[in-house]
């Protein structure tokens, strides 16, 4: 018998659907002649507690620490437990096992690591369905593979469970115990990548409270020429007082030069044209499409997420949605037409942008060498019922099916002017945009353009026609939201400051992953170290409080993001897990040793941020900024215990 275990019961259902033979359902099963699917929820195992390594560890003591087991367990999660009996009996029976988790690391994690918990020494298959359609799986299911050649993957994956409950048990214990002494009561969460994320929250929000507006001065010149007026910007020399960024800071010369520009007559000194050809934005990654759609829509990352899945799982509408890449496989475009004419009938939308296609253009999305174990997001091709979709299921159908449409539209073709006024000796400069060719671009905006600028010559002459001073300020940085956040972790090289390390992380995935970004900001506000306030993500008085009580290192994303490339590399089968757990066991060390009451105490007397009291599960209002924290008297020291609900610091994804 062939034992099939897949990651989700949806997806043994389709599994089921696409193979011959009348089905016949057991408890926690589908039979389909002599194949057997069975199904994960998720992680049926976890990571043992420490105190099933030694009892000891129950109590939370700064002496235990760091906690490192010599032998790793894991343990079956307790709502698990009917499923994992199942696949014992199953596994009993099989003679051989197909593999079907979820194409990512953490797909082949949690079916692998039930295979070896239960103890099966026969053949494994690996099976990867990146679409639920049943011709999709049908082909998938003809060519599985051995699933040795995965296991770097799951190595990797070992090992980033491993750091996640190294590093958030003993941190977590760490800062708990010396908050209490400091007087704070409550478990202190700290992640490996929930942490440097709050720190950029934090830091964002400090720099936005020490921000001191500065004024500056602008001065316009409208200028007729041949063909029409054109306004130009003053460019004042460095003789004038000027910030770092050429502002002008004093209003006097400003206001001076404008009293003598009224009718004076200049000329046209420099003038650059150029045509710029730009092709159309790539398909979604996961995180693209979070950010374009907290943008659009107003959407939260997890929002997105959870609608991806639903249009993948229920509806089936589009490919596998956790997917890290923005590329389609080449044979994908010998049935795009077909594919997309599916999935744009019944929207008027969509099938006017389909009408326009032209499916004879090769965009440079189509690239096998760029497409891993899974591909971009895309429609299957079935047709929807928009009837049954929610507005944001809609919503996000139509920015993933737009954005492969896109690829049949030709290229934006643009000219870009830069001119440049002389009058009075002084620069006035201008620049424009006129759209020669629109190309894609109509698909992503439904904005006027602004209107080109007049045809001009160099050397010819202008006049001066009106002309003001206009007084205004610097402005702080804006806070983040999901969109920026996620982009933030996506890029996170901008928010290194060592230029070898920046370097290095411009080559890597960012900080977390596709499928856990958006755990990680829900994560944040469940645990009141985030709250929103309207679309913007601001950190609370806890959160601050923690970050600044940590050690620097812990808080900011070099670490962490140089683990996923570390974590890369042993998926590709370049690097081994038994040296990163060994630096990660001396970096435990190090931070450990930063764990200090008197700055916990001084971090949570100083901290400022906004109230969290008023949000329920990181949604709903926000109350006002709050400057001092609440002091607890409660001063028992490192033997206490955490509090029963807390008392497992969680780490997954952290």
């Amino acid at each position: 018998m062939r034992l099939i275990i897949a990651e989700k019961p949806s997806l043994a259902r389709a599994i089921a659907d696409a193979l011959p033979g009348s089905m016949k359902r057991s408890e926690g099963a589908i039979q389909v002649g002599d194949t057997i699917i069975s199904w994960c929820l998720g992680h049926l195992l976890e990571q043992a507690a420490p105190d099933a390594y030694d009892p000891r560890y129950k109590q939370w003591r700064l002496e235990h620490l760091p906690i490192v087991p010599e032998r790793w367990k894991l343990m079956p999660r307790s709502k698990a437990r009917g499923q994992l009996k199942v696949l014992r009996s199953l596994i009993k029976q099989a003679s051989e096992i197909v593999h079907a988790g979820d194409p990512d690391r953490e797909g082949q994690l949690l079916v692998q690591e039930v295979i070896e918990y239960l103890g099966w020494k026969g053949p494994v298959s690996r099976l990867l369905i990146n679409d639920l359609n049943q011709p999709a799986v049908k082909q998938a299911l003809a060519r599985l593979e051995d699933n040795r050649i995965y296991l770097p993957l799951y190595r990797a994956a070992e090992a980033r469970a491993r750091a996640d409950w190294l590093y958030g048990i003993n941190l977590s214990r760490a800062w708990t115990l010396t908050g209490r002494q400091a007087g704070h009561d409550g478990v202190l969460s700290v992640g490996r990548v929930q942490t440097p994320v709050l720190g950029l929250v934090v830091r964002r929000d400090q720099e936005i409270a020490r921000f001191e507006p500065r004024p500056f001065h602008v001065l316009w010149a409208d200028f007729k020429v041949e063909q029409g007026i054109v306004r130009g910007w003053w460019q004042p020399g460095e003789q004038h007082p000027l910030d770092d960024q050429g502002r002008l800071l004093q209003r006097g010369p400003a206001e001076s030069l404008a009293a003598r520009l009224p009718g004076t007559v200049g000329a046209i000194s420099k003038l650059e044209a150029r045509t710029k050809r730009q092709a159309p934005p790539l398909p979604y990654s996961l995180s693209a499409l979070q950010v374009d759609a907290a943008r659009r829509y107003k959407l939260s990352a997890k929002a997105v997420l959870d609608t991806c899945q639903s249009l993948y799982e229920r509806h089936r509408l589009i490919t596998y949605p956790r997917s890290d890449c923005r590329y389609l496989p080449e044979a994908h475009l010998l049935e795009a037409r077909k594919t997309l004419r599916g999935a744009c009938a019944d929207d008027p939308t969509l099938a006017g942008w389909l009408a326009n296609a032209d499916f004879t253009l090769r965009s440079k999305a189509w690239n096998d060498k760029q497409v891993g174990a899974h591909h971009a997001l895309a429609p299957t091709g079935l047709r929807p019922d928009f009837a049954r979709l929610s507005a944001s299921e809609a919503n996000v159908f139509r920015l993933i099916a737009r954005n492969v449409l896109a690829q049949f539209y030709p290229a934006l073709q643009t000219r870009e002017i830069k001119v440049e006024f002389r009058v009075l000796d002084e620069r006035f400069r201008a620049q424009g945009q006129e759209v020669l060719v629109p190309g894609w671009k109509p698909l992503f905006t439904t904005r006027d353009e602004a209107p080109p600028l007049p045809s001009m010559r160099e050397g010819e002459q202008a006049t001066v026609v009106d002309q003001a001073v206009e007084d205004r300020e610097t402005r702080p940085p804006e806070p983040f939201t999901d969109a920026s956040l996620i982009k933030a972790m996506m890029n996170i090289a901008r928010y290194v400051d060592d230029p070898e390390v920046k370097r290095t992380l411009r080559d890597t995935d960012g900080l977390g992953t596709e499928a856990t970004r958006a755990g990680i900001l829900e994560t944040l506000l469940e645990r009141r170290y985030l709250v929103r306030q309207g679309s913007a993500l601001r950190a609370t008085r806890t959160g601050q409080a923690l970050i600044n009580a940590l050690p620097d290192a812990a808080t900011r994303p070099e670490r962490t993001a140089l683990w996923e490339q570390r974590l890369r590399a042993i998926a590709e089968g370049e690097d081994q897990p038994a040296p990163f757990m060994t630096n990660l066991v001396a970096d435990l060390h190090t931070l450990l040793a930063g764990a200090d009451v008197a700055r916990m105490r001084q971090a949570l007397s100083s901290a400022e941020g906004f109230e969290a009291a008023a949000v329920k599960r990181g949604r709903g209002k926000t109350s006002r900024r709050s400057t001092s924290s609440k002091r607890n008297t409660n001063t028992s020291g490192t033997t206490k215990r955490a509090p029963r609900s807390n008392r497992r610091a969680r780490t997954t994804n952290s």
